[in-house]
């Protein structure tokens, strides 16, 4: 049985990585498959970078889903999904469960 991480704005399994609330205006979620994924960018969310922003993109190299609660989150993290733009990031609720599943899977797919 595959292990699974799931909150508000994440999904992730053996197959894919869900984000919810991902398309303005609509609020339809993004399913991104596995073998999409090259790899991500974890990093603290500061002033600058993306805490204050709730839905869209902070910077025009990656879109956010909606997050209400994203200015009390800590980690952003950017999904490296080759001709995809803007990249695809978000703030899962747990971090570092969430980045140790899904390095577990990336490695199993390589």
């Amino acid at each position: 049985m595959t292990r699974s991480y799931k909150d508000g704005v994440v999904q992730l399994d053996g197959a894919a990585i869900t984000l919810r609330r991902y398309h303005f205006p609509s609020g339809t979620a993004k399913v991104i498959a596995l073998n999409q994924v090259w790899g991500y960018k974890a990093e603290s969310l500061g002033l600058f970078t993306a805490r204050f922003n709730l839905w869209g993109s902070p910077d025009l190299r990656r879109w956010l889903p909606l997050d209400i609660y994203r200015p009390i989150k800590s980690t952003l993290i950017t999904l490296k999904v080759p001709g995809t733009w803007p990249l695809p990031a978000f703030t899962p609720e747990r971090p570092g469960e969430f980045t140790a599943l899904l390095d577990e899977l990336l490695a199993l797919r390589d």
